[in-house]
Formats: C-alpha cells, structure tokens, sequence
C-alpha cells in the first residue's frame, strides 16, 4: 500500500543475463514435465471458476500470457527508441 508501483521497479538491479538464464531453466523444466503428457489429461487442481482444464487448455493460456508480456515490452521499447515492427 505504501509504494502501489513496487512491481515496476524491483527488478531494475536485476542483470538481465540472470534473468534470461532462470527463463531458459524454466522452460526445459516445464518441456520436461509436458513431454510424459497426453494434451488431454486433465489438471488435479481447478482453475478459479471450479473447472478441471487440460494440459492443452494449460499450454495455450502460457502461451497467451507470454505473447502478451512480450507484447508489453515491445510497447515499452517502441517508447525508448522510437522503432516500430521489424
């Protein structure tokens, strides 16, 4: 409550190779973990409304969400050096 933009500035020490080698540890862990798995086998736990998804649902709401952060940052480097598309 103290500082409502904490999250905008906590990670500015952050050195960005550290940050890009936790991605990459990240996504071979969950490569890992999905290759075992048929698309359709269903979650143990329920997402917010009470429903079971599937892996399937699960992959596609990551690659939702990450499409739309790269998005974001995208915004914000169009913001610093002026170059759009490409």
């Amino acid at each position: 409550d103290e500082d409502p933009d904490r999250e905008m500035r906590i990670a500015v020490g952050f050195p960005l190779t550290q940050l890009l080698d936790e991605y990459a540890e990240q996504s071979a862990r969950y490569r890992e973990l999905v290759a075992g798995n048929d698309l359709g086998k269903q979650a143990e736990g329920t997402i917010r409304n009470g429903l079971h998804v599937d892996l399937r649902w699960i992959l596609l709401h990551l690659i939702e969400e990450t499409a739309r952060h790269n998005g974001h940052l995208d915004i914000l480097r169009e913001m610093l050096d002026g170059t759009t598309g490409g």
